[in-house]
Parts: structure tokens; C-alpha cells; sequence
């Protein structure tokens, strides 16, 4: 195939095509995963250096048994090192799913006549945030289908909204957006709302696979789309989030296309994506889909733990189409952000939105817990639930946080703010049973901090948090 750099314009400057899909092919095909080069790979990445695409086609093409477990086993070690045993908390919050795209996979398709359309009021999505808030979440994330109706304005519109939503102890500390690509002005706009992360996702990076996926609306021009994030950066927004969604193509080609994406980010805006998510393919109404790509659960699982140790300094997002057997083995192997008490159908949290319905939602969800259940079973398993949001209140975001994450150290901020939060949801909304398992949780770990001063700070904040006080952190 041959591209046309043309096509790659940012403000009429053409741009070198990042994705070649025969180099990724190449790369796949000629990575033999010996064990010693296994390990090797696997070592390179416990030492906080980021893979290189054939380095992590080695780790996709190795299948023995004891080499995949070596790879999870290495995953595991290299989130405990980078991370802890925090989990970031989020909730997604649909506003709209008018969408004129036509994605053959997707439930909010232009064709799909089934699908109940609707637009949120300002006093619906008051109602929402409050019900949000009412549970605990600090965090959201905006979803809109790619319509006219949302334009930059309008979501720019939306997160102030938010944002002003106060109820009690309440209030939504970060708002991150999924939703279409705009131009440079467009992104401008929305940022000046102050929002934290801007997803958007390529799907699949194969542009024969993606083709025949989009066959209707913007959505259609494949260029357009992966330079997005782009014109994000352009526009001053250097928080942003990739993904692909996986069960279109082959797996391992997508992961390599991700990582490419990452490269790129990297060379051209010297700050890599804050966050990759990797959805699996769901049940959507009326959606279509090549059956063949679909990933088995071994796949999925072994897929995340390569990520994690392809780019040990990016946050890692699993959601809630994944049922909660899936998302508790997987949250070994490097994620660290998962959402809460999901709902998407439209409505869904002030109870407007009745029962899972596959025409009244983009796709199945398989983990419907409330946030309370989730929370209850992190710190079972003796993870920290945090809704912290310190670092973007803060300014360490872009090249900033990259500072602090690639060497490792943002762990140092993170544990700490983790549990001021923890102990916010404690005395706000927890259960009395949750909430004596949660502070038994904050001491254990209090007692592994050692005795430095940074502690008695720590200590200090969460006294002031039981006493009453809100929004800490370091």
C-alpha cells in the first residue's frame, strides 16, 4: 500500500505516516521468542526502559507455557515497582448517543434504528452527576457519539457543568473526555473547560481492517482520525489516552500499532499517552463483526501483562466490559485504572435508565457491581482504591509527569494520595464494615512506609480527613 503524507497534515504541514503496516508485519514475522531473549526482554523492561516494537513482537510471539508465565510474572513485578497496590477509580457518564458513523460493531451506529437516541438536558446531567457523586466517584469520564449536536462548544459546555455539580461532601475533581476528534480550534475550546484526559481511540491501526469497519460519517477517513491526538497536542492538550479496540484485527498486530502510536507521540511531543486501553470486542445491538479476530480469554490476559511491560511508565485502563472474574486476574498483571459502579445506558444512575438493554447502550457490559461491592473487593484483596486527582490539580501533566513517572518515582506521590482519598470515601460513604476493613487496610500500610517525614505528613492529612477537612493531597 502507499501512503500519501499529504493526507498526515497538522495546519497544512504534511506529515510522515507513522503506522506502516508492513513494517509491523515484518516485525511480527521475524521475532523468534528464544527463552534467553525472552528473559532478556523481560529484565529490560523490570529496569523501567520502555520496548521496542520487536522487542515486544519477541514477547507476543512467545506461546510455551513457562515463557507466558515468565512474561505475567515480570508484569506483576514491574506494577508493584511502578505502581503499588493502588487502582484508580473512575465512572464513564454517556451524554449523548446521537452518532452519525457507521461502525458495523457498535450499537450507536447511524443504521441502527433500534437504538433509543437521546441527548442529556442540563438538568438531566446535573441528576447524573449528582447520583455519581451520592456513590462516591470523584472521577468521570464524558462519552458522546460523533454528532454535529456535540460540538466543542457543547462539550465544553458539559464538563462546566459538571464541574459546578456540588452535593454534600460531593464534587467531581476530574473530567475526562471520549469523544470525536476535532480540529485544532475545536480542541482549543474544549480544553479551555479544563478537562483532564482527551481519549479517542483508533480501533484497529490495520487500514484495510478499518475500512471495512467504517463504512459511514467522519469517522470513515482513517487519517484524520489517527492524527487526532495530534492536534490535541497542537492545541495545548498533553493529557491524552489511545486505545484500540481488540477482536477487529489481530491482536498482536494491534499491540504493535499501539506501541508505534506511543513512539510517535513521544518524538514529535517529547510526552507519551497518559493512559492505553485495550476494550475487548462486546455484543452491541445489531452489530457485526469478523468473528475470527475474536481474542480467547488466555490472549487477553497475556496481552496485558506484554503491555505493561512494553511501556512500564503508562497507565493501563481495563473497564467493566469485561466480566469481574476477568478484571480481578488481570489487575495482577498492570492495570491501573478500572471503572466503578459502570452503568452506560442513557439516564442510567438517576434510574431513568432501567435494566441493561443492548438497544439502549453502545455494547454489553460484563461487570455490573456497584461501586460500593468493587471497593469492598479491592480492599479485600488488599489493593488501594483511589480517586486521587493530585496531579493534575498540581500541573504535573505532559512532559511534567513524565518526569516524575518514567524513572518510576510518581509511585512516592500516588500511595500517599491514594490513601488520603480512601479515607475520604471511608467517612463519606462506606459501610461501617467497609469502612473498618478500609482504615485496617490504611494502617498496614502506614506500618510499611517506614518512619520518614513524608509519613508523619501522610498521617497528619489523614487525621485532618477524619476530622472533617476534604481535597488533600501532596
Amino acid at each position: 500500500m502507499i501512503y500519501d503524507p499529504q493526507s498526515y497534515a497538522i495546519e497544512d504541514k504534511p506529515m510522515v505516516p507513522f503506522i506502516d503496516e508492513g513494517e509491523i508485519t515484518r516485525i511480527l514475522e521475524g521475532a523468534l521468542p528464544t527463552r534467553e531473549r525472552v528473559l532478556e526482554i523481560i529484565s529490560r523492561s523490570l529496569d523501567k526502559k520502555r520496548l521496542s516494537m520487536h522487542e515486544a513482537a519477541i514477547l507476543l510471539n512467545a506461546t510455551d507455557p513457562e515463557l507466558v508465565e515468565e512474561i505475567k510474572r515480570g508484569a506483576r513485578r514491574l506494577k508493584e515497582q511502578v505502581y503499588g497496590k493502588r487502582i484508580v477509580l473512575f465512572a464513564p457518564l454517556y451524554v449523548g448517543n446521537f452518532c452519525s458513523n457507521n461502525c458495523t460493531y457498535c450499537g450507536f451506529r447511524s443504521e441502527n434504528r433500534e437504538q433509543k437516541r437521546i441527548t442529556l438536558t442540563r438538568q438531566e446531567l446535573v441528576r447524573e452527576v449528582e447520583m455519581l457523586q451520592e456513590m462516591g466517584q470523584k472521577r468521570l469520564i464524558l462519552v458522546f457519539g460523533e454528532h454535529p449536536e456535540y460540538s466543542a462548544e457543547f462539550i465544553a459546555e458539559s464538563v462546566r457543568t459538571v464541574y459546578g455539580v456540588k452535593k454534600g461532601n460531593g464534587e467531581i475533581r476530574r473530567v475526562n473526555i471520549n469523544a470525536a476528534p476535532f480540529d485544532i480550534d475545536g480542541f482549543s475550546i474544549v480544553k479551555q473547560a479544563g478537562i483532564g484526559t482527551y481519549q479517542v481511540f483508533q480501533e484497529t491501526y490495520h487500514r484495510d481492517a478499518y475500512a471495512r469497519y467504517h463504512s459511514a460519517g467522519k469517522k470513515r477517513d482513517y487519517n484524520w482520525r489517527l492524527t487526532s491526538l495530534d492536534r490535541a497536542q497542537e492545541a495545548g492538550i498533553d493529557d491524552v489516552g489511545i486505545g484500540a479496540l481488540f477482536g477487529l484485527y489481530d491482536w498482536r498486530f494491534e499491540v504493535l500499532g499501539l506501541i508505534r502510536h506511543v513512539n510517535h507521540l513521544e518524538a514529535v511531543y517529547h510526552v507519551g499517552p497518559h493512559t492505553i486501553s485495550f476494550p475487548r470486542l462486546k455484543k452491541a445491538s445489531n452489530a457485526a463483526y469478523d468473528s475470527r479476530w475474536e481474542l480467547s480469554d488466555e490472549e487477553f490476559t497475556r496481552m496485558v501483562a506484554i503491555l505493561r511491560l512494553a511501556v512500564p511508565y503508562t497507565g493501563l485502563i481495563l473497564t467493566a466490559r469485561e466480566p469481574a472474574l476477568i478484571r480481578h486476574e488481570i489487575l495482577k498483571f498492570g492495570v491501573s485504572q478500572i471503572d466503578g459502579g459502570t452503568r452506560i445506558e442513557m439516564r442510567a444512575y438517576s434510574g431513568e435508565g432501567g435494566p441493561q438493554d443492548l438497544d439502549a447502550e453502545q455494547f454489553e457490559i460484563g461487570d455490573p457491581r456497584s461501586l460500593s461491592v468493587v471497593m469492598d473487593d479491592l480492599i479485600e484483596h488488599e489493593y488501594i482504591p483511589s480517586f486521587c486527582t493530585a496531579c493534575y490539580r498540581t500541573g504535573r501533566t505532559g512532559e511534567h509527569f513524565m518526569e516524575f513517572s518514567v524513572p518510576g518515582h510518581i509511585k512516592r506521590l500516588c500511595t500517599p494520595n491514594a490513601l488520603i482519598t480512601l479515607a475520604e470515601y471511608l467517612e463519606d460513604y462506606a459501610a461501617n464494615g467497609a469502612k473498618e476493613k478500609g482504615y485496617r487496610l490504611i494502617r498496614k500500610t502506614l506500618d510499611g512506609l517506614g518512619n520518614d517525614r513524608s509519613k508523619t505528613l501522610l498521617e497528619d492529612r489523614l487525621a485532618r480527613v477524619k476530622s472533617g477537612e476534604r481535597d488533600l493531597y501532596f
